[in-house]
């Protein structure tokens, strides 16, 4: 599903990646762990396209999306990936419904499709009550599966989480966890985490350890 090949990014004179191999199969559950300037989140951008690398290939699903114009690379993107971060960036002056349709609305789906869609995941993630909230009178649980429905309505076959439950109490951290596990057997989506949650790491199917821009063996 992700194929990482030889990936090098540098920031001035800053090497960050320094030639990066790494292959994530299809529906499986993976941990990016390593201590704060290890390259994960430059990866984890990378990965999502977000950044280009200097050097070295990326292969999503079999497209290598370094070869992309930026309009078609934009496209693959929306379609293909969802984005969950540490800080959810939901969007204060709209509702939870509103916040959800996003990325369907920028891929053109009709609005009368996408707030059923939206609607159907509010209530896998037992939010339905919320759907005509705003994040503000959300707790931060709630708007962080709010954020996760984001990143599941156009059905992306990947999901990058940067520090999920990373702003989160201890029950939200545990619930959001499992949540990840109850959509790869439900959807068979592929996730890419970066932690520093040693109970999601150990979770996971597999845990890749960044030290100083490479991967530890």
């Amino acid at each position: 599903m992700i194929k990482v090949t030889n990936i090098k990014k540098s920031f001035d004179n800053l090497q960050v990646l320094k030639g990066i191999n790494i292959d994530v199969k299809k529906g499986e559950i993976v941990s990016v762990v390593g201590p704060s300037g290890a390259g994960k989140t430059t990866l984890l951008q990378i990965i999502g396209t977000l950044s280009s690398p200097d050097s070295g290939e990326l292969l999503i699903n079999g497209t290598n999306v370094n070869s992309l114009s930026q309009k078609l690379l934009s496209k693959f993107r929306n379609e293909n990936i969802g984005f969950v971060f540490q800080f959810h960036h939901l969007l204060p002056e709209f509702t939870a419904i509103e916040n959800i349709c996003m990325p369907a609305f920028i891929k053109g789906i009709s609005k009368k499709e996408a707030s059923k869609k939206a609607m159907e995941l509010l209530d896998f993630l037992n939010l339905t009550n919320r759907a005509e909230h705003k994040p503000a009178e959300m707790s931060g649980g709630e708007q962080q599966r709010v954020a996760v429905a984001r990143a599941l309505i156009n059905k992306p076959a990947i999901v990058l989480a940067d520090e999920p439950s990373g702003n989160l109490d201890t029950k939200n951290k545990k619930d959001l966890h499992n949540l990840f596990f109850t959509l790869r057997e439900k959807f068979n989506q592929t996730f890419v985490i970066i932690t520093h949650n040693n109970e999601l790491a150990e979770m996971s199917d597999r845990i890749i350890k960044l030290e100083d821009g490479i991967v530890k063996l």
